[in-house]
């Protein structure tokens, strides 16, 4: 079973990121996030990814007739190894490490489950999955459950009140504001990062809390692109505002629903608030349309703001 936020690793040397749970003809759909090389493994982004795929393995590149977008897909036989984030964590948790950031991680666990979180429902993504975390990682916590990343989110909110765990200063907000590259102001970005409790910080290390939902979903619709599109809205059902991709439904004569597959507007507003939303128009095979926030991994230019609570 593949779900995102996996990772797989090739013969080639190269670890992808998973985006989608679904397999399409027989690929898993993704992005290269490291290629091996003599000195270790480096993280690239999606520009430099394009390019060496184009240059070394254009086999890896992926046009997606249900997605309407060009990514990155490793055919399920390619695969050497599957990183798996709960098998991951229940390691670390196992070994109990003394390495700075495992320590640091198994330390988060540890609260989070004394205070009741099911650790079983819980996963470890990101550069620590792999093994390639430095002293200055971030840790992303996976939770496949939805009450128990509701749960989650409450036990941070209260352990920061407590003490426990510590908000993100100053400093932490602007390097968060850097790496994703948002086309709101950084006041604006603050402003909502702070309202989700889904971020927080333990022995100095920021940590995020992730949701995916692995319940059985209704087969993917074909989509297409119909361009880009800036307007304003109600959001009347966030019920889904913190999956992946993130969905809003929205009070709208055209538009049903907003879709973030960027992290960055993950849990973005709440039920009633007015927002206005840049992204791409999207319509499926039945006439329903949609914004789409993160057209590219990037998403410049594309938001979720709220104007109005």
């Amino acid at each position: 079973m593949f779900c995102p936020k996996d990772f797989v690793e090739t013969a080639e040397g190269l670890i992808f990121a998973l985006v989608e749970p679904d397999t399409e003809q027989d690929k898993v759909l993704c992005f290269l996030r490291y290629v091996k090389q003599v000195s270790g493994w480096k993280k690239v982004d999606t520009e430099s990814a394009n390019r060496f795929l184009q240059r070394h393995y254009p086999d890896y590149l992926h046009y997606s007739p249900v997605l309407d977008a060009r990514l990155h897909a490793v055919a399920t036989e390619k695969i050497v190894k599957h990183h798996r984030p709960r098998q991951r964590l229940q390691a670390i948790m196992r070994n109990n490490s003394k390495a700075p950031v495992e320590s640091d991680l198994w330390q988060l666990c540890t609260l989070l489950q004394q205070h009741g979180l099911d650790l079983a429902q819980t996963g470890v993504t990101g550069s620590i999955l792999v093994g390639v975390q430095n002293q200055a990682s971030d840790i992303d916590l996976v939770c496949y459950d939805r009450d128990s990343f509701n749960q989650c989110r409450a036990i941070t909110r209260e352990l920061i009140h407590q003490g426990l765990l510590q908000a993100l200063n100053e400093d932490d907000w602007q390097q968060s504001y850097q790496r994703r590259s948002s086309a709101l102001s950084f006041g604006d970005y603050v402003w909502h990062e702070k309202r989700k409790y889904n971020k927080a910080v333990i022995n100095g290390r920021k940590f995020d809390l992730n949701f995916i939902d692995t319940s059985t979903r209704a087969k993917a619709l074909t989509h297409q692109k119909r361009g880009r599109v800036t307007l304003q809205c109600r959001i009347i059902d966030d019920a889904r505002a913190f999956d992946y991709p993130a969905e809003f439904f929205v009070d709208h004569e055209v538009i049903h629903s907003v879709v973030s597959f960027t992290a960055t507007y993950t849990g973005q507003a709440f039920n009633g608030e007015m927002v206005e939303i840049s992204g791409v128009l999207e319509q499926n095979e039945t006439g329903i349309k949609r914004i789409v926030i993160g057209s590219t991994r990037e998403a410049h230019g594309e938001y979720i703001k709220v104007v109005r609570s």
